[in-house]
């Protein structure tokens, strides 16, 4: 490893004032970060892999993770939010990344609710938010899993990943995934200390003006597995997607699969 700030980190066990945990492997990076969060790990706790068996996105997918070629973090974190508002996190992962790697890549990337960052309509990195001990006794738990392809070329994505892209493939350049991750870290700190103000709305302008999806004809499936057809309307307050269907039915969506079918037809 050529990346002297994450060979530090891994020397020191810290990256700046973060508890750094780096693995060669794991299965999952956020699989780790949730047990070590159940087992006291205390606030912004870094879990870092070179490479993932089972690296995992939403609604059960499978996040390739070969080694060498991406960043692969979960963070631990105790925000003071109020249960009701942690989907917001989710939202401010997906500003933070794109901000993160906007600084270091010198591209602008753009957001497909909830969770996919996009460049050149592309898929370059993911977040998958989980939480833990959220009770009226337990201040929230929450594990932010951010997988970042760094340095696939072209040619590494395969038919099955024919929609992802990878810094290196859009800019022809390698970037330092210490530096990456550092920036990154910055853009999370400086934001959640926003939501923990209840500036959720200067957070969603931002948001907003990096929407992938917005006036967009989009098929959404639902957790029980109904498809809905409609336009996106953006996410509300709360971070929450709003669909409008032929009909005119405004449809909140809080989760389930979400598919872009380009311009609207109504």
């Amino acid at each position: 490893m050529n990346d002297k700030i994450l060979q530090q980190a891994i020397k020191t066990g810290r990256l700046g004032r973060h508890p750094f945990y780096w693995y060669e492997t794991l299965d999952s990076t956020n699989t780790c970060a949730m047990e070590m969060a159940r087992n006291g790990a205390e606030d912004q706790t870094l879990i870092v892999a070179e490479s993932q068996n089972r690296g995992r996105g939403r609604l059960g997918r499978t996040w390739v993770s070969p080694p060498g070629t991406g960043l692969y973090v979960s963070i631990i974190l105790q925000p003071k939010l109020e249960p009701e508002h942690l989907a917001q996190l989710t939202l401010m992962a997906g500003v933070a990344v794109c901000r993160a790697i906007d600084g270091v890549a010198g591209i602008f990337t753009r957001i497909k609710w909830p969770n996919d960052v996009l460049a050149e309509g592309k898929k370059i990195a993911g977040i998958l938010s989980e939480s833990t001990g959220i009770s009226l006794q337990e201040k929230p738990v929450v594990v932010l899993g951010i997988g970042i392809n760094v340095e696939s070329p072209p040619e590494a994505f395969s038919q099955e990943l024919v929609s992802a892209t990878s810094i290196f493939a859009v800019t022809g350049r390698i970037v330092q995934k210490g530096t990456l991750l550092q920036r990154l870290l910055v853009e999370i700190g400086q934001l959640t200390e926003l939501l923990e103000q209840g500036e959720f709305s200067k957070i969603l302008t931002e948001w907003k003006g990096r929407d992938a999806t917005l006036g967009k004809r989009l098929k959404w499936i639902t957790t029980a597995q109904e498809v809905v057809y409609g336009v996106a309307m953006g996410p509300d307050e709360e971070g929450h997607l709003h669909i409008k269907d032929h009909s005119g039915t405004l449809h909140e969506v809080v989760s389930g699969d979400i598919n872009l079918l380009g311009s609207p037809s109504f």
